[in-house]
């Protein structure tokens, strides 16, 4: 059991978090003269080391789920929606949102369409709420910043969410309040070729290649934030403002994710050092759902597909289910991490 504790724990320091490219990369920096625990050279650092670690896992990351996706065209997968029923549906749409694209406004697309092919209001929603909030690759990468066990936390409470506030929008019976164009739509049926390994890599490839140019520019926004708030902003005032002596503090980390727009690969290095500095595990991943699932844009995009009321509780429940994940994780941080 011990060797199997010492051979994860290599694997999330050498692998996950890369701690030989950050020892390499402070290394060559001491090398060209830049002291790394000086602010210029710690936020030069920071910048670096996070930039090539996400951008290298996001790679990694995107190739494998998108080889996965490949098996799960917007066709297929609402005939494996239309299998199921109850409660049931809602977890099996959750699940499907953890392989399906990577932010809230790419989400909504095929939230629309599985509307328009008659799949349950509440089943649809349980994928829009998941499909941004946890994905395969929140898995990964909040295990080489955070550990495992918040990781896999974070997952579950997240498909929780997804499940409770779809299973609730379909006991409220809102069907009225989806657009009306929505409503009268249909989905074509059309067959999915069947791909073969080389048709599925090429596919997963360019999706690699299509979402790091997308993502890239909010990789280097966040980073560049990171970098900031690890070198330049007093600890003291992010513990004030974000630690213990705040219990609004949740509230105004998820408050404050919303006008940003990113994916989880954006909030990361902001997150990761919004914890060094002192803020709460709670704080800093409500900040993370809020920016994921509450952006602006996405809220502006889901209002052209649903009604006042509806774009309404679809905030309600995702705010409320965001708050509580994050007084959770406060109450319990000092004993998982």
């Amino acid at each position: 059991m011990e060797a199997l504790k010492i051979g994860w724990d290599f694997f999330q320091k050498e692998a996950l978090s890369m701690g030989w490219l950050s020892r390499l990369i402070s290394s060559i920096l001491n090398a060209c003269g830049l002291d790394t625990t000086s602010r210029v050279g710690g936020s030069v650092w920071f910048f670096i080391y996070d930039t090539i670690k996400i951008m290298v896992l996001l790679g990694v990351l995107i190739l494998i789920i998108s080889y996965i996706q490949s098996y799960f065209p917007p066709e297929r997968t609402r005939k494996i929606l239309g299998r199921f029923h109850g409660i049931w549906a809602n977890i099996i749409a959750a699940l499907l949102g953890t392989v399906t694209p990577f932010c809230s406004c790419s989400s909504i697309p095929l939230f629309i369409g599985f509307t328009s092919a008659g799949l349950p209001l509440g089943v649809t929603f349980s994928f829009l709420i998941s499909s941004p909030m946890v994905d395969l690759g929140s898995l990964v990468l909040l295990m080489s910043i955070f550990g495992w066990k918040v990781a896999v936390l974070y997952v579950l409470l997240g498909l929780a969410i997804a499940v409770v506030g779809g299973t609730l929008t379909q006991k409220l019976h809102l069907e009225n309040q989806v657009e009306e164009y929505i409503r009268n739509g249909h989905s074509i049926d059309i067959s999915q070729e069947e791909l073969h390994f080389k048709d599925r890599m090429k596919y997963a490839w360019g999706q690699v290649v299509s979402t790091a140019k997308k993502v890239a520019p909010y990789v280097l926004i966040g980073v560049g934030i990171g970098a900031v708030i690890h070198n330049w902003i007093p600890e003291g005032f992010i513990v004030k403002v974000l630690g213990d002596n705040n219990p609004l503090g949740v509230v105004l980390a998820t408050i404050a994710g919303v006008p940003m727009y990113a994916d989880i690969f954006g909030t990361i290095p902001i997150a990761e050092a919004l914890l060094a500095k002192g803020a709460l595990l709670g704080v800093v991943l409500s900040f993370m759902m809020g920016v994921t699932t509450l952006s602006l844009p996405s809220i502006i995009m889901l209002r052209k597909a649903v009604k006042p009321k509806l774009l309404g509780i679809f905030i309600a429940i995702c705010t409320v289910g965001i708050i509580v994940v994050g007084y959770f994780f406060n109450a319990i941080q000092y004993l998982i991490v």
